[in-house]
């Protein structure tokens, strides 16, 4: 049930759609001239200097999406962890890998894809990405973990220095998954900059997009080749096909990369853009029992990919979610991610729910996962029940508290003020 009805947009508001300036064209056709259409020439070029640049790395290669990079770098972090290993078995087989828990599979589920074994980190309230104390317990209890793979959330960079300094102390490696963080800054460093081996996207509801693909991006020029020569196929330098170890189709298409290349001068653009939506829904809602996604401006500045809200938890409205339906019951004064998100819908505006984290996924649902206090598969079921409270009185579980209260505002950079007021006007109705 919607509280009260508003008029519909005529066109749909997206949560987060490509925008496009013109440029973009230009590159395409380039590279249609030249005919330049397979996974050579200038503008790939282009793309990976112009990814290095920004993000203050020695190298990038730009590859076909996102999760290619991810699943390269955790190969590589395997290698150098445990060695090569045998043919038909992954890089990390057998072996635990702590993982960020509150993000989307693509992070997660390249560590399977090389024969490892996720283990959840839960979540900090700071930042909503992964906990460091959960991360040094994770480490008292698998005190053999050599790889930690470590996402930031909707365009917000995580405790990364705090994290690095745990990393760092128990011989770790760091794969960085700063697919949705591409343009924000900790203490001053671009994000993708500070693991072994790092990830950007360009998919299509990215800050810049190139309607597919991303970059693998790395101080180590021995890496670099490596994931070069591994995305396409590992040919070996012969006047045949010469190969010797396991390859992929992995290459970023020189049209896609005109694309993103048309996209790069406008990142700051983007972000400003989505800035300024944080700010006004954040104003928007000052007085209301809602807190936007948290951001630790101390430290960081985020590029606002995403704007969300939680609910406080006193004023939320009973719901239930099972594994693929959801029913709320709606209270004055009161609301709910799903009542909200319905709202949204009904105008036309595209929401969404906050990521259900991967401990909470059916296919990772007896991994381990790990709270600021041990074993996280205790106190799940406190949490869902209506407790557990760790020894600091802050609520174990973070992950799956924040997926219950929590959710995605239309956060599109082509949003008007006035078709974002009416989104605003949507959502204040929800708690009359």
């Amino acid at each position: 049930m919607i509280k009260k009805q508003f008029e519909k947009f005529d066109n749909k508001i997206w949560l987060s759609s490509p925008t496009m300036h013109g440029e973009e064209i230009k590159y395409i056709q380039e590279a249609y001239d030249t005919n330049w259409m397979s996974t050579v020439g200038a503008n790939l070029n282009e793309v990976e200097r112009l990814a290095a640049e920004k993000v203050g790395v020695k190298y990038a290669v730009a590859l076909s999406a996102g999760t290619a990079s991810l699943h390269l770098s955790c190969k590589l972090a395997g290698i150098q962890a445990y060695g090569m290993p045998a043919v038909g078995h992954g890089a990390l087989e057998g072996h635990r890998v702590f993982c960020t828990d509150m993000t989307f599979d693509a992070t997660v589920n390249p560590v399977v894809y090389e024969g490892g074994i996720p283990v959840f980190i839960d979540t900090e309230d700071d930042t909503w990405n992964m906990d460091p104390v959960a991360l040094e317990k994770a480490f008292e209890i698998y005190p053999e973990v050599k790889v930690v793979v470590c996402a930031h959330l909707y365009g917000t960079p995580g405790k990364i220095d705090e994290l690095n300094k745990i990393i760092k102390a128990h011989d770790a490696i760091l794969v960085e998954d700063a697919a949705e963080s591409l343009g924000a800054t900790y203490k001053g460093v671009q994000t993708g900059s500070f693991g072994a081996f790092n990830t950007i996207s360009f998919n299509g509801n990215k800050i810049i997009t190139g309607s597919a693909g991303g970059c693998f991006l790395t101080n180590s020029k021995d890496a670099a080749e490596k994931v070069r020569k591994w995305s396409t196929q590992a040919r070996e330098a012969a006047p045949w096909y010469q190969h010797e170890e396991l390859g992929y189709n992995y290459r970023m298409s020189n049209v896609v990369a005109g694309v993103v290349r048309g996209q790069f001068p406008h990142l700051e653009e983007h972000i400003a853009q989505k800035k300024a939506i944080y700010e006004r829904y954040k104003a928007a809602f000052a007085d209301l029992p809602v807190q936007m996604n948290p951001i630790d401006f101390k430290n960081s500045e985020p590029n606002y990919w995403l704007s969300c809200l939680i609910i406080d938890k006193d004023a939320m409205c009973p719901q239930v979610r099972g594994e693929q339906d959801v029913l709320y019951t709606p209270k004055p004064g009161k609301s709910c991610p799903t009542e909200i998100l319905d709202a949204i819908a009904s105008i036309n505006a595209e929401g969404r729910p906050i990521w259900k984290p991967m401990h909470m996924q059916p296919i990772y649902r007896l991994n381990p996962f790990i709270t600021r206090e041990g074993n996280g598969r205790a106190v799940t079921n406190a949490y869902i029940q209506g407790g557990a409270l760790g020894a600091d009185g802050k609520i174990l579980d973070r992950g799956s508290d924040i997926f219950a209260r929590g959710l995605c505002l239309p956060s599109d950079n082509k949003m008007t003020p006035e078709q974002q007021d009416r989104i605003i006007e949507v959502v204040r109705a929800c708690f009359e």
